[in-house]
Order: C-alpha cells, then sequence, then structure tokens
C-alpha cells in the first residue's frame, strides 16, 4: 500500500453560510455567494502573568478570545426583476442597523468536508470598493464576533 502524496490546501476552500431565519438560530442558512476574498482571524488576549517564583522565566495566559472575518464579495443581481441577491441585501441591511439588527449568525467551513468549521454571531460592516468604469461592483465586509466562535460538525462533512 503506497503513502499518498499531501497536496497543498487552496484559499478558495473555504464557505460561508448566512443564516436567513429571523430569529437566528441558525434554521435557515444561506450560501454567501460572489465570496473573492476571505480572512478569517480569531486573536487571543495574552496577558504576562510573570511572578518572582518562575525563576525569571516570563509567565503568559489567555484571559479571551476575538474574532473576526474579513470577506470581498462581487455583487450579484437578478437583473430581470432588479433585485440584489438575498444574502447580500441581508448583510447590507444589517449593516446599517443597530443593537440586534446589526447582528447576523454566520458559519464558515471548509467546503471539501474536512473538520474546519465554526459558527458564531457578528456585528457586520458594509464598505462598497468603488472602482474604475470597468471595475465589478464589489463589497468589503467585516464580520466581527460578538460573543463565541464555536467550533461546530462540518455540514459537507
Amino acid at each position: 500500500m503506497s503513502t499518498p502524496t499531501p497536496t497543498n490546501a487552496l484559499a478558495r476552500r473555504w464557505k460561508i453560510d448566512l443564516d436567513m431565519a429571523a430569529a437566528k438560530d441558525g434554521s435557515d442558512y444561506q450560501n454567501i455567494i460572489g465570496v473573492t476574498d476571505f480572512q478569517p482571524n480569531a486573536e487571543p488576549n495574552i496577558e504576562d502573568s510573570s511572578d518572582y517564583d518562575s525563576g525569571g522565566w516570563a509567565g503568559n495566559t489567555k484571559t479571551g478570545q476575538s474574532w473576526e472575518v474579513s470577506l470581498t464579495i462581487n455583487r450579484r443581481i437578478n437583473d430581470q426583476v432588479k433585485v440584489y441577491h438575498p444574502t447580500h441585501e441581508a448583510l447590507r441591511a444589517a449593516a446599517f442597523g443597530y443593537g440586534s439588527a446589526s447582528e447576523v449568525r454566520v458559519r464558515y467551513y471548509d467546503r471539501d468536508g474536512l473538520p474546519e468549521a465554526y459558527e458564531g454571531i457578528a456585528i457586520v460592516t458594509w464598505a462598497p470598493s468603488g472602482g474604475e468604469t470597468t471595475a465589478l461592483d464589489q463589497v468589503e465586509v467585516t464580520l466581527t464576533g460578538n460573543g463565541q466562535l464555536s467550533l461546530i460538525t462540518n455540514p459537507v462533512a
């Protein structure tokens, strides 16, 4: 039996879904289409916990965690009925909301079924890119975590 040759994972392996249910309970996930750039980040907050008893070695303690996802999307439209894609419109609307109206539930995961998969509530920032006459209509979306980013079972595993 031969040993399989490892290959490189590609950045486009990520898929992100938006919960379109009014209750934001994870019951109506729909894919955010047109993603051209995807950058997840989960930063720990680490505090110096050094003391005299450590023999001069530094001590550190993780005291918190934050998360964020930055993505760029190509705006998709239905030019027959003059509407934008529903997930894009939901993100845009949340970016202009306050309180719970500014929050969305998202999950993102490896589209090939590998074990990486996450879910959480985020506050939306929406920033159209603009551009030249030949440019596509793109938007920079930032999802800033509001609470825990949970490890979940990959929905396509």
